[in-house]
């Protein structure tokens, strides 16, 4: 398939350039384009053909939440990687909602960078169960309305039990392998079990799931 291709989205050119610089000289990694604002990311991406987005958060005109919700509800859309100085912002939760494969502090050294950019092109989702707890956490203090809350419980209902059960404990940022343990599965039989979670509830990735079940509590 060739280099993964990437799409550098930050207003501020000093953090493009130095991108760019550190993905530079990889066989596996093309820098294809890089933009300084949300609204220009879709016609880039088709421009360049991207499969990783790195995405600002915090920008002038279209910030990278908006522009992350609009490049996720398009067929055959890349993989979004946020980038943020903050692992709390609330901003990035609703990335994560939006369908954000994971996000990187801008302070991650070079390998962490280049792993990801990997691992998202593969399909693997970035977050470690510890930082999806991080984020569980913080989520419980932005309880939505009951209206919300109502519109979660309504799309776990259509899970059946065993599925129900995983997702409960994938809410609570529990691992595979933990996942298996607790409800005394295979990690096999887990990882099956989410493959059908997803693709019922037309989800991308674990955090967005258990995002939805704290929504729901």
């Amino acid at each position: 398939m060739g280099p993964v291709k990437v799409l550098l989205v930050d207003d501020e050119w000093l953090v493009r350039a130095a991108l760019r610089t550190m993905l530079s000289g990889l066989d596996d990694i093309e820098v294809a384009g890089e933009v300084a604002d949300g609204a220009a990311v879709p016609e880039a991406v088709r421009s360049t053909g991207a499969r990783v987005v790195l995405m600002d958060i915090r920008m002038p005109g279209t910030d990278g939440l908006t522009a992350t919700e609009r490049l996720r509800a398009r067929p055959d859309a890349p993989e979004v990687i946020v980038l943020t100085t903050f692992d709390t912002d609330d901003m990035v939760l609703g990335a994560l909602r939006a369908g954000a494969a994971g996000f990187l502090l801008k302070d991650t050294p070079p390998a962490g960078i280049v792993e990801a950019i990997r691992r998202v092109a593969m399909g693997e989702p970035i977050l470690s169960p510890s930082i999806t707890r991080k984020l569980i956490s913080h989520v419980r203090t932005l309880r939505g309305d009951d209206t919300a809350r109502d519109a979660a419980r309504t799309r776990l209902a259509a899970l059946t039990g065993s599925e129900r059960r995983v997702a409960a404990a994938v809410g609570r940022g529990l691992s595979n392998a933990e996942v298996a343990a607790e409800l005394h599965m295979t990690v096999a039989t887990v990882k099956s079990y989410l493959s059908k979670i997803m693709r019922r509830l037309d989800l991308n990735n674990r955090v967005q799931l258990a995002l939805l079940v704290q929504d729901a509590q």
